[in-house]
């Protein structure tokens, strides 16, 4: 697969995945013995935040790795990381994840998720700054 194949896949993940609630779509997009932790990392996530809408800023691919930085955004209406749902919004926290390609499926995946700023914005009232 050329870059920007591998590129395409990491969207995928996003659109499919994050945004668009597939989860069955996981079964395409990672290796076989990944697709249940992906699963088992999406899913919860979802759960806690429906609404969640990732923003894709940027791709970068050399190889077989590809680089996203994305922005994150989502509405706490489930337990999320054992704190109770709060009816608050998080909105733009940044995230930056690593894929490995190959074969045409993710093969490792990694990321830095800025849950300090998530946390923050859910405790914060609605609306105020």
């Amino acid at each position: 697969m050329s870059v920007e194949d591998n590129k395409r896949l990491a969207a995928r993940v996003v659109v499919e995945v994050m945004n668009g609630g597939n989860l069955d779509a996981l079964d395409d997009l990672f290796a076989p013995d990944l697709a249940a932790d992906a699963r088992a990392w999406v899913a919860p996530f979802r759960t806690a935040f429906p609404d969640v809408r990732m923003e894709i800023v940027q791709l970068v691919g050399e190889g077989d790795a590809v680089v996203g930085h994305f922005r994150c955004s989502g509405t706490q209406t489930g337990p999320w990381m054992g704190r109770p749902p709060t009816g608050r919004s998080f909105r733009d926290v940044r995230e930056v994840y690593w894929f490995t390609v190959r074969d045409g499926r993710i093969v490792d995946w990694w990321g830095l998720e800025d849950n300090d700023e998530r946390r923050r914005q859910l405790r914060r009232p609605e609306g105020s700054a």
